[in-house]
């Protein structure tokens, strides 16, 4: 095992803590809203110096800033947390990435929440296992067919990963790669429901693969915005196609805060399923 494995071993995590949590996410845009409200009025003042300023236009302008602080905020506050709202909205007017989301689902299990993606019109659904590990009853949640009951129908844990059965038919799903094939430093997409948001897109990069513990074997590791609720997220390739399933965050001795995803190889393997 290379010095390099052995230092990932023991700083992965798998709660998929973010470097920002959802408190002080919250915390910054409310103090971007203070900020913004604040910008207006030093306008205002500069405005009434050199000429009147209609009052109703300066209400229309700070409600606006409020509105749409979020949208603002990569402009004048570059955070991962924020960024990844925006990216998500420009991915999310693609037709082929619109089709994707139909898919996803919110899973909860107890007080575990995560996400799934069906498989087949069935109802058959991939997360991670530590989403439903804990929890007796188990549902998921479809963004247009809405809310349904599940069953734990397989479980592998020594590759985090569980299939869950949804109760109904005719669901949209999405297609597996026949094996977890990738270039390095390719483009791939992931959609999940990270933090208090459901069904965001966002896109990242392969780096590569890497050994962790708690997995016997190579798991891949991704240049891409994860954070928690990201759990049992799809990768997608450009082919439209599901290569590997999210379920953990690390810090890389050499390339930082990296997402990590179970290869699909693992769950034919597992399942005995053929490709």
């Amino acid at each position: 095992m290379s010095d390099r494995e052995k230092k990932n071993r023991n700083i992965i995590d798998e709660d998929l803590y973010e470097e920002i949590d959802e408190e002080e996410l919250y915390d910054l845009v409310q103090e971007e809203k203070r900020k913004a409200l604040e910008r207006a009025r030093e306008e205002k003042q500069q405005q009434r110096e050199k000429r009147p300023f209609p009052k109703w236009l300066f209400w229309l302008v700070a409600g606006v800033m409020i509105v749409n602080v979020t949208a603002a905020l990569p402009n004048t506050f570059s955070i991962p947390a924020v960024d990844f709202l925006m990216t998500s909205a420009q991915l999310s007017s693609d037709e082929d990435i619109q089709s994707y989301k139909e898919a996803v689902v919110v899973v909860e299990a107890g007080e575990s929440k995560g996400t799934g993606f069906a498989v087949s019109e069935d109802g058959t659904i991939l997360t991670n296992h530590h989403v439903i590990e804990d929890g007796k009853r188990v549902a998921v949640a479809f963004p247009e067919q809405g809310l349904f009951h599940a069953e734990v129908k397989a479980a592998y844990p020594e590759v985090d990963l569980a299939v869950l059965q949804a109760e109904g038919s005719g669901f949209p799903h999405l297609n597996l790669a026949p094996s977890t094939e990738f270039q390095q430093g390719e483009h791939v997409y992931f959609i999940g429901n990270p933090l208090r948001f459901s069904g965001i897109a966002n896109v990242g990069n392969v780096l590569g693969t890497t050994r962790v513990s708690g997995m016997d074997q190579k798991v891949l590791m991704l240049d891409a915005p994860i954070y928690r609720g990201n759990s049992g997220s799809p990768v997608i390739n450009k082919d439209g196609e599901v290569i590997a399933v999210v379920y953990a965050t690390m810090t890389d001795e050499e390339e930082g805060r990296v997402g990590l995803a179970v290869p699909i190889d693992y769950y034919y393997e597992q399942s005995g399923e053929a490709p």
